[in-house]
């Protein structure tokens, strides 16, 4: 069996993926998010007829998911309905993107937005999210289908998952490691004597055992009105737009959150010409028309989060981030730090605009 992490070009996703044929499929948000973002385009492309069967058809492709998910049955008239769409739609579209022998798929090391799981679950794929860590040996968290959404699923069998007082998920069992090779004082800030792991993560356990991770620990805002705000899951929200690469939010002990949206440097040139556009990203990011298109997707995210954790200003960057770089790791996670120093005096701007 096959296990695909990510594939360097995006656009060529599809057919490396049906190239490999994976039974198990892993990938980050990001890839998922490009995927599901590949496969409207090409709806769109067909038309608002197409368009609309299509989104009618993932209806009846959730309500199965849901159903399924509970381990409830099929009423007759729903599952006669999945069998038409899935036929005629969503089996040729597995087929084509390569994921047609797929027996679960599943994403992991960053906040998943919830309407890209219900993307690909309405389709017909068996979707997930899963949570845990190097020093677990992997996962600690999934359920791969009994799936509830917005969660990373329940602990591993023989594994303990709990939540400490401030809230941060810790865990322990046999996958977990003793500690580090050669570093005791490292072990010993991340173990305790106990063997419970302290990942730095804080999460929410519901009375199920379904665990959802809110944010890293010392990665939550805290405005000057004193609200706590998690970046990261309004982050993968502002990175599921399509025309966004990548997303900073900013306001740890401001009056209100701002954040700083990257270009996607292969959706947004695309998208360009077919608006009749440069493709340009320098050009692209003091664009009338992207900066509307943006401003109504900040708008859709901002109606997932309460008033005060919704972004209030932005300011769209024509730079292009790449790993290992000031602004993102070598694995694409955030360097907030790195940022906040690059991109200073655009964030007074937007604070002082």
């Amino acid at each position: 069996r096959s296990v695909v992490t990510c594939c360097p070009d995006q656009t060529k996703l599809g057919a490396y993926l049906a190239m490999v044929h994976p039974n198990n499929l892993f990938g980050p948000p990001r890839v998922w998010e490009k995927l599901r973002a590949g496969i409207e385009a090409a709806v769109a492309a067909g038309g608002p007829e197409r368009a609309a069967g299509f989104a009618k058809a993932r209806q009846v492709g959730r309500q199965v998911a849901e159903l399924r998910a509970a381990d409830q049955p099929l009423p007759d008239a729903l599952a006669a309905a999945w069998e038409q769409v899935d036929a005629a739609a969503f089996a040729p579209l597995r087929e084509r993107i390569g994921l047609d022998q797929l027996e679960y798929a599943f994403s992991g090391a960053a906040p998943l937005p919830v309407d890209v799981l219900h993307f690909f679950r309405s389709i017909g794929l068996p979707f997930s999210e899963i949570y845990g860590m190097s020093e677990n040996t992997g996962g600690m968290t999934w359920d791969p289908f009994r799936v509830r959404p917005g969660t990373v699923g329940r602990a591993y069998p023989g594994a303990e998952v709990r939540l400490l007082d401030d809230g941060e998920v810790v865990c322990r069992g046999g996958i977990v490691s003793r500690g580090y090779l050669d570093d005791p004082e490292r072990t010993a800030e991340t173990f305790d004597a106990e063997g419970w792991l302290h990942t730095g993560d804080i999460g929410r356990l519901d009375e199920d055992g379904y665990l959802s991770i809110v944010d890293r620990k010392k990665e939550l805002i805290v405005t000057a009105g004193g609200k706590n705000v998690s970046p990261a899951n309004l982050e993968a929200h502002l990175k599921s737009l399509p025309l966004v690469g990548q997303a900073c939010v900013v306001g740890d002990s401001r009056p209100y959150l701002i954040a700083l949206l990257v270009l996607d440097p292969e959706v947004a040139p695309v998208w360009a010409r077919s608006a009749g556009l440069p493709e340009d990203l320098t050009a692209l990011a003091t664009d009338p028309t992207v900066r509307a298109e943006l401003e109504r997707g900040v708008a859709e995210v901002n109606a997932h989060f309460s008033q005060a954790e919704g972004i209030k200003r932005f300011a769209v960057l024509g730079d292009e981030w790449v790993p290992d770089s000031p602004q993102l790791t070598a694995t694409m996670k955030l360097k907030r730090r790195g940022v906040l120093t690059a991109y200073s005096d655009v964030i007074e701007e937007l604070y002082a605009g």
